[in-house]
């Protein structure tokens, strides 16, 4: 059985050779969630990508229905946004402004994602239906998973 460890290290390295080449930001987003949810088997997985009506946008996700829009600074998704940085929740219900997409998410991460000028473009949202599901080796490797897509985000 391959630790947490080993399992990133396999998603970033089947990511890599998934996005190589590739362009077109949706796909990109859309297999990236894909691999994440099935490598990883997190409840719910994807992103929201901010639009010109500066609010974030459902983007490509695995997982159950999700929430249409996220404004600036608000929830998780906007306070990642808003800060610049990965956010890790342990508990939902014990952050202040939590937008409840679905009722059995527990934790939490998000990581902005930046183009390759060091715009932000989007967010990374993963949920588990467990507490306390994410922690320092996961903030690590769904950074560097952000970084690699910065090649294929344009100014």
């Amino acid at each position: 059985m391959v630790d947490k460890v080993g399992k990133y290290r396999q998603l970033l390295a089947q990511v890599a050779a998934l996005i190589d080449g590739q362009a077109d930001e949706v796909s990109v987003m859309a297999n990236i969630t894909a691999a994440i949810k099935e490598t990883m088997g997190f409840f719910w997985v994807g992103f929201y990508v901010l639009k010109d009506d500066n609010l974030l946008h459902l983007g490509p996700f695995q997982g159950s229905v999700a929430c249409y829009t996220i404004p600036y600074n608000k929830g998780v998704c906007g306070a990642a946004w808003a800060r610049g940085e990965t956010i890790i929740v342990p508990d939902v219900e014990q952050f202040e402004g939590h937008i409840a997409c679905s009722s059995l998410s527990r934790s939490e991460i998000v990581v902005p994602v930046f183009d390759n000028e060091g715009i932000f473009r989007s967010v990374l949202d993963i949920d588990s239906d467990e507490l306390g599901a994410f922690d320092e080796t996961d903030k690590k490797y769904l950074e560097q998973l952000a970084q690699l897509m910065t090649t294929h985000l344009h100014g």
